[in-house]
């Protein structure tokens, strides 16, 4: 898919992954096996963020939402262990706890300016 974006939510239990373009949605629910749910580090967590940084796989443009610390310890977490994935994480937005659907029509209004931009022959 030539403009395929990604919005992940994301707290310490769990990421819902949502891939998608302009046609197409998939998403994926990951769970963290992690016994620190409100207190885990980097470290603690690296087979979720790995879990989740495999399902983000091929994304050219990622958001990061969700209500805690996951989100940026996630962030960091990617920009030690996964280059070309880190490159493409564009930010990491406070949230509470949307609906898919309410987390698919924000990124799709914040992805949007990547879409024109994609679409304009002049920005080259």
């Amino acid at each position: 898919m030539s403009t395929f974006h990604a919005v992940v939510w994301m707290d310490h239990s769990e990421a819902h992954v949502l891939m998608f373009d302009r046609e197409h949605i998939e998403a994926q629910r990951i769970k963290s096996r992690s016994h620190h749910k409100h207190q885990g580090k980097a470290e603690d967590n690296a087979a979720y963020f790995t879990e989740i940084a495999k399902a983000l796989a091929g994304t050219r443009e990622v958001l990061l939402t969700g209500p805690g610390l996951a989100r940026n310890q996630f962030r960091d977490w990617v920009a030690t262990n996964q280059a070309a994935l880190a490159a493409g994480i564009v930010d990491s937005v406070s949230t509470d706890h949307p609906t898919d659907g309410q987390l698919v029509a924000m990124a799709r209004q914040y992805f949007k300016k990547f879409d024109n931009m994609a679409t304009d022959p002049s920005v080259a």
